[in-house]
């Protein structure tokens, strides 16, 4: 199943042949968001916010085909 996956701010350094950190990734059928963060080889630790199809979610929630996913890194400031 394909899954469209947006990445913000400091996470586009993960999509150099995207610059505006919107990838296309063909996942498995019963893949989590989990899965998908290890296949495009993200480290759950930089991931804070997980929008799912505009919904908050969590790295268990599961994807279906043409789900759109939105990843967050922590936002900084001082």
């Amino acid at each position: 199943m394909v899954v469209e996956v947006r990445l913000y701010a400091t996470l586009r350094r993960y999509t150099p042949a995207s610059p505006n950190g919107v990838i296309t990734v063909d996942v498995p059928d019963g893949s989590t968001v989990l899965d998908l963060v290890r296949k495009v080889n993200l480290y759950p630790t930089e991931i804070h916010l997980i929008i799912v199809n505009g919904i908050g979610c969590d790295f268990e929630k599961r994807l279906n085909n043409g789900d759109r996913v939105g990843l967050f890194p922590p936002v900084g400031g001082g």
